[in-house]
């Protein structure tokens, strides 16, 4: 059986269905981390569909059968013994179809992390000329007439806060904005906004791309809120967020203030449910295991 037809159709409802059954849904604002960790999976599993719809296509008589297995085969990558006539046209499309799908999305990944690498570390130039470093706030306070804040991750990591937070800002207000920033320097956060960025230029008009480019840097941000959450009370962070909401963040850094400031304050200071045990648990597994359902389309057991 061709699987190309169900991994298609699977495709369609994981890139135009699922994302917005999940901007209706109330529960990753509640947990903003797992949230996104459903977004990513989201994506990667729409990008082994069509890696293996393409592969079916190429090849359909083929058959993606045992799972993992059957994908090596596909892929012509289970060495099997050579043949007096050699690959056939439609076994090198089988190899080459899939292959530029992943070569697509991991090319635009290295693309978008390399051009934000080098957006930092020209700013991180300028920060050394112009900005001065504060070992009590461990982090570089740069000359703006503006109230702000931003990080630059990846290697070298910095926190920079304009003075015109420093001198606004309670020494609470303070720690509580400085605690969001680490947030997104340990949490890496960089590396899902690239991967969304790099997924939404390879299918710019698929709703999954569209709404998880968006989603995911809101979702980063309350993620960072709640950690901040944990050391400061909600009046403080969301008083700090009001002050820093007409900051401008540089490209290829995340800052605490910016666009999302009047939603992420309205959920610091209004009711934040957590879900229920057994709905983040069925999430977490869902997450887990969304990558590996087109194989199961592909090749239910049994077939």
């Amino acid at each position: 059986m061709n699987a190309a037809p169900v991994l298609l159709a699977y495709s369609v409802a994981v890139g135009a269905g699922a994302p917005h059954l999940l901007l209706r849904s109330a529960w990753p604002h509640r947990a903003p981390a797992l949230g996104a960790t459903v977004w990513l999976a989201l994506i990667l599993s729409f990008t082994v569909a069509v890696t293996l719809a393409a592969a079916q296509l190429a090849a359909p008589t083929g058959h993606l059968h045992a799972g993992l297995v059957g994908l090596l085969h596909a892929c012509g990558l289970d060495a099997p013994e050579p043949t007096a006539s050699g690959p056939t046209i439609s076994g090198r499309l089988a190899v080459a179809m899939p292959l530029a799908v992943v070569a697509a999305f991991g090319g635009a990944f290295l693309f978008h992390l390399a051009r934000s690498g080098l957006l930092r570390a020209r700013h991180r130039d300028r920060l050394d000329k112009v900005g001065t470093r504060c070992e009590r706030l461990r982090a570089t306070v740069l000359p703006h007439a503006v109230p702000g804040a931003y990080c630059l991750p990846g290697f070298r990591p910095r926190i920079v806060v304009s003075d015109a937070a420093v001198r606004l800002l309670t020494a609470e207000q303070m720690e509580a904005v400085l605690e969001h920033e680490r947030c997104h320097v340990a949490g890496r956060h960089h590396l899902p906004l690239a991967a969304t960025e790099a997924f939404a230029t390879v299918f710019p008009w698929l709703p999954l791309a569209r709404l998880a480019r968006t989603q995911m840097a809101v979702l980063l941000e309350m993620t960072a809120d709640d950690r901040a959450l944990r050391r400061q009370s909600d009046e403080t962070l969301a008083t700090a967020v009001y002050e820093m909401a007409a900051a401008r963040t540089p490209e290829g850094a995340i800052g605490a203030g910016g666009s999302t400031a009047l939603l992420r304050m309205k959920r610091i200071l209004g009711p934040r449910p957590a879900p229920h045990p057994a709905l983040r648990g069925s999430l977490a597994s869902a997450a887990l295991t969304a990558p590996l359902l087109p194989l199961l389309v592909a090749c239910p057991p049994g077939i």
